[in-house]
């Protein structure tokens, strides 16, 4: 596949970096301190700051723009502050405990309610922000207890890339359900090439590409050691049985599974849309986009909702709290959702904005799809799913070296139920 290359855009590896887990208690005593004490330093009352992760030159330029637009139509300058994505909540943190923190704060959404439940945010729908064509799914994806406390401009989610010549060659069709892939991959998987190539890694992207599996199948993040779970990461293991998977799994990033399917390693990976400019830099590559298979056919192909959400902290400045939230929504209207979202690859949170959106890329049609059932990872447990996914990640790496599926997430259940 190869999908229409906005102006100007550099080559780059979007990467899911290893974020830091920051404890609940040291949270609360920074932010509790920052609300209870007020501002710390005079602003300019004309001037706002946005605090995100764009630091990939081409995100920045983007975001840069986005921001001089709505300055222009709120009659503010708005200035742009971009650090590592791993080091956002530990940078917003030191700012909180100096009482400077910006007047609009990207998180990653599975750090907002660490964030909200400390009080470090102010609810969005309380500053007069709607979620009126949102779907149910992208409002949980930025709420925390029933909360909404974060707006998506556009998400992301999980999906199946394959090779289209060498499925055409093989004559194969894309596989829909998990008998289909387990087959499909086995066939297509010859010398030095697997079918298929997936991350099972010790860090979130591994649990990341776990859910769609789990979920999928009935399993669920508040009982990791249930039949549905086990279930989940036993298909994995027959991948590997089957050598349609690389042993290697269990070390790669979701950005080293897209460099073996460009590398003519694998015929299929299961990835993101982050990767679709760079794998347009091979011409020579004809890839084609699927939803994820699911156990049987009529299940419903359940993803994982990704992306940063826009949030405004507490900081005891209502006046300036209010000017923020008409920045996120200026951010997050409709058309500034769509341009986003067709530089960036991803899918506007907007109903109405995505409508759009698809006509203009319908061959990624797919994703749209796959994000219309996806899920927020932290909409059942809030603050407790780094718990959950820290247990997972050694749970993979124990099941897929040899320990039975059973064993690693009754462990594993034990582990996030304790919070060690």
């Amino acid at each position: 596949m190869t999908a229409p290359s906005p102006d100007g855009l550099r080559q780059r590896r979007r990467r899911h970096h290893r974020r830091v887990i920051v404890p609940l208690t040291v949270v609360s005593a920074l932010v509790g301190g920052a609300v209870l004490s007020g501002c710390g330093q005079q602003r300019d009352p004309d001037v706002y700051t946005v605090m995100n992760s764009s630091t990939d030159e081409s995100y920045h330029r983007w975001d840069a723009q986005t921001l001089a637009r709505c300055g222009k139509q709120l009659g503010v300058t708005i200035e742009q502050q971009s650090v590592p994505a791993a080091q956002v909540m530990t940078k917003a943190l030191r700012m909180a405990s100096s009482k400077s923190l910006p007047d609009v704060l990207q998180l990653d959404a599975s750090e907002m309610p660490t964030f909200a439940e400390a009080g470090g945010l102010i609810p969005l729908k309380d500053l007069g922000l709607t979620t009126t064509d949102i779907p149910r799914g992208i409002v949980d994806f930025g709420s925390y207890e029933g909360t909404y406390y974060g707006a998506a401009r556009t998400v992301n989610t999980l999906a199946l890339f394959y090779n289209k010549d060498t499925l055409d060659r093989a004559g194969l069709k894309v596989p829909t359900t998990w008998a289909e892939m387990r087959s499909t991959a086995k066939k297509l998987s010859t010398g030095k090439r697997y079918g298929l190539a997936l991350s099972a890694g010790g860090a979130e992207d591994g649990v990341f590409q776990f859910t769609p599996f789990m979920w999928s199948n009935g399993g669920d993040e508040t009982k990791l050691d249930s039949p549905q779970v086990a279930g989940a990461l036993d298909y994995w293991k027959s991948l590997l049985k089957d050598r349609s998977l690389s042993k290697s799994t269990v070390n790669w990033t979701q950005a080293d599974v897209n460099d073996q399917f460009m590398a003519g390693n694998a015929a299929m990976m299961i990835n993101g849309p982050w990767q679709v400019e760079t794998l347009n830099t091979k011409k020579a590559l004809h890839w084609g986009m699927a939803r994820i298979p699911v156990p049987k056919a009529g299940d419903d192909s359940v993803g994982p909702l990704g992306g940063g959400i826009l949030t405004v902290p507490n900081t005891g400045d209502s006046a300036r709290e209010k000017m923020s939230a008409k920045i996120i929504g200026c951010m997050s209207g409709e058309q500034e959702q769509i341009t986003y979202a067709l530089n960036s690859w991803m899918v506007p949170a907007n109903e109405k904005a995505a409508a759009v959106w698809r006509e203009k890329v319908p061959e990624l049609a797919a994703l749209s799809g796959q994000v219309a059932t996806a899920r927020s990872r932290t909409a059942k447990l809030g603050a407790g799913w780094s718990s959950v996914s820290l247990a997972l990640q050694s749970a993979f790496q124990s099941a897929l070296t040899g320990e039975s599926s059973e064993a690693a997430l009754k462990r594993a259940q034990q582990r996030a139920t304790s919070g060690n």
